[in-house]
């Protein structure tokens, strides 16, 4: 590895192994090498101008080299990432960040690489299987704008603190001092959402650490501000563009494996980026 974190290895994939507890991240970087960012363990926030996006380990994102993001650990979290030559990838020509799954072979490819011993033919068989495996999933960014206007951003960081507040906009306009045409004006003009979009945004993204916790459907539903599960399942698929379950698959009938947006780590096998 360079003094700067970039690659210095001739292997076309090498795994960085990163320990993040719970508040750890890393800051605004990029990398001369493509990224698959995943949690071996936890919740990943990974955000850049793209978006925004929160990885269980059944979820991983593609970035693509030279693409600037932060990566931030929701709660305790273990990042296996691989880093990808893009000489050695010309077959995939994902010019944004693209979510794909994470399967049983992907996750073992994964583990395979990180170790040192193998030799090179078998190495790069492995890197091929890998390549191959990626397989894009229709998930969406859950990203939102902080408005700017004192006004309207005390109305956002107060629904942050507490998403299921449903009080309609004229009752916020009498607490900030603005009239409800006012604030829907602004939130518009400075989000791109009107309010109700906005806070059904927020909403799903308060919802997703819950549901990495395990809680059921029915809680998280009631926690962020919904009358019923099905309305809140509704609202994440329409939104994310998946189901709650498809999003944090339950494995043996239990909760998902995951529990749940700076410094530190360690990297494992090959020598590779910084890390993030």
């Amino acid at each position: 590895m360079s003094p700067d974190g970039q690659p210095t290895a001739a292997t076309a994939i090498f795994i960085g192994h990163f320990a993040m507890p719970r508040g750890s991240g890393f800051g605004r970087h990029w990398h001369t090498f493509h990224q698959l960012a995943w949690a071996a363990k936890g919740l990943l926030r990974v955000t850049s101008e793209r978006g925004a996006w929160l990885l269980p380990p059944s979820l991983a994102l593609w970035i693509p080299a030279g693409v600037q993001h932060t990566t931030e650990a929701e709660g305790d979290a273990v990042m296996r990432s691989p880093y990808v030559d893009p000489a050695a990838c010309p077959g995939i020509e994902w010019t944004e960040p693209t979510v794909v799954a994470v399967g049983p072979l992907l996750r073992a490819l994964v583990d395979h690489l990180v170790r040192r011993d193998l030799a090179p033919d078998a190495r790069s068989r492995a890197e091929a299987v890998l390549l191959d495996v990626l397989h894009p999933v229709p998930v969406t960014s859950v990203s939102l704008t902080e408005p700017r206007d004192p006004r309207t951003r005390a109305v956002a960081r107060a629904l942050g603190e507490h998403p299921a507040d449903g009080r309609p906009l004229e009752a916020w306009g009498t607490e900030v001092g603005a009239s409800a045409r006012t604030l829907a004006r602004l939130f518009v003009t400075e989000t791109g959402l009107t309010f109700g979009q906005w806070r059904e945004r927020l909403r799903i993204q308060a919802a997703m650490p819950l549901l990495a916790e395990g809680l059921t459907m029915e809680a998280v539903a009631r926690r962020v501000g919904y009358a019923s599960a099905s309305s809140f399942v509704a609202a994440f698929r329409r939104i994310v563009g998946v189901t709650p379950r498809q999003y944090f698959p339950v494995r043996d009938g239990g909760p998902p494996r995951v529990r749940v947006s700076r410094n530190g780590g360690s990297s494992s096998g090959a020598p590779g980026p910084g890390p993030g």
